[in-house]
């Protein structure tokens, strides 16, 4: 991953690049910020500038040795940390980053924008949360007391410290304030407030905000082909987050089902009508996860819309013609005594599909609940 790869931020990248240029990078990062911003992306692309042993133009060579291994992942003085699950044919201990580093680098050189949902999906989660364990802590501290291999950095990327076992917090506190020298700790954190505050302390905060939306637009096109319309209704839609500027397109690949979808639930809804709510709720648990989270997507972006569209300001409202066609009726149904119930519920929604709630029973009390906001005009 080079800096060149990552989406924006280039606020970001330069202070980064200064503080290793200028020799001044602090031995431990929080790296955090919203959701799909490249907080990943952009600590795997310091680790591989870190790591190039022919750095320049602002970036790794993709030359050295160094280089060709981070490109597959594969460098030895990189050591990736990340919640894990344990394997049905495993043995009673924990279980560690190790044991999924083929699931990791796979799902990372696929796409290294991907988020827990999609980790889950990876490892095949049904009921387990995935956790860093005690046992990862005695893992780090092997490798972190053994030399470089390479005679330069030695770097430790934890994706998701907020997931970690107080005990492997505790075991690490130490190494983390006074690590050895030239090495680093990068912690990817998504919820930073639920890292216990011992580590908190003993990091330096980076803070990515989310990316603009011209930056979403401009790889958008270059990624994927889109018109300049199109990349900018996307772009606008995903809030710069390249996560949902991704799904957006999915969601666009099956928009025609997921307007029907939302369609018929905001009409027997309204209707009250409990029979065609089990059977919409049967419909939708049989598509599969992923299809699941693109519809709540959707819903979610159709209800904003609607809102909207109340306003009477058509250069605000990104809906195409089909939809603006059901909207005109439906929005006045979406307002100001309405908006934040409807949202609240598809996103409660979508937070139990993520983890793997039967989606049966998601969708279903879900409908139920909108009957009493649709009525709420």
């Amino acid at each position: 991953m080079y800096f060149a790869e990552v989406i924006g931020q280039d606020s970001v990248k330069e202070q980064l690049k200064r503080c290793v240029d200028e020799n001044r990078l602090a031995h431990a990062l929080l790296v955090t910020g919203p959701k799909g911003n490249g907080k990943l992306p952009m600590a795997v692309a310091l680790a591989h500038y870190l790591l190039c042993t022919k750095r320049h133009d602002g970036d790794a060579c993709n030359a050295c040795p160094a280089c060709v291994k981070m490109n597959k992942l594969i460098h030895s003085d990189l050591h990736f940390v990340f919640p894990v699950v344990k394997k049905k044919s495993s043995s009673d201990s924990a279980p560690i980053s190790d044991d999924y580093i083929a699931e990791w680098r796979e799902i990372f050189l696929k796409n290294p924008y991907f988020g827990y949902s999609d980790w889950l999906t990876k490892l095949g989660v049904e009921n387990q949360q995935p956790m860093i364990y005690e046992r990862e802590s005695s893992e780090i501290l092997h490798k972190l007391s053994m030399q470089s291999r390479e005679g330069g950095w030695k770097i430790v990327i934890i994706w998701l410290p907020e997931k970690m076992k107080e005990a492997c917090s505790n075991k690490l506190l130490k190494i983390i304030e006074e690590p050895p020298k030239d090495t680093l700790f990068l912690l990817v954190s998504e919820e930073p407030e639920q890292i216990i505050p011992t580590i908190l302390s003993r990091t330096q905060r980076i803070e990515i905000p989310v990316i603009a939306q011209q930056d979403v637009a401009n790889a958008l096109i270059s990624r994927y082909g889109l018109s300049t319309d199109d990349a900018k209704r996307v772009a606008q839609q995903s809030g710069g987050n390249w996560e949902k500027a991704e799904e957006q397109l999915r969601v666009d690949t099956d928009k025609e089902m997921y307007l029907e979808l939302f369609t018929r639930l905001m009409r027997v809804a309204y209707a009250r009508n409990i029979r065609e709510m089990k059977r919409w709720s049967e419909q939708v648990a049989a598509l599969g996860r992923e299809r699941q989270k693109g519809l709540l997507e959707y819903c979610q972006r159709m209800i904003r819309e609607n809102f909207i569209m109340n306003f009477k300001r058509d250069e605000m409202v990104y809906m195409a013609q089909d939809e603006r066609n059901f909207s005109v009726r439906f929005s006045p149904y979406v307002n100001e005594n309405n908006i934040f119930g409807i949202m609240d519920e598809l996103s409660e929604a979508q937070y139990h599909i993520e983890r793997n709630v039967n989606a049966k029973m998601v969708f279903f009390d879900m409908s139920l609940r909108m009957i009493v906001w649709i009525k709420n005009r």
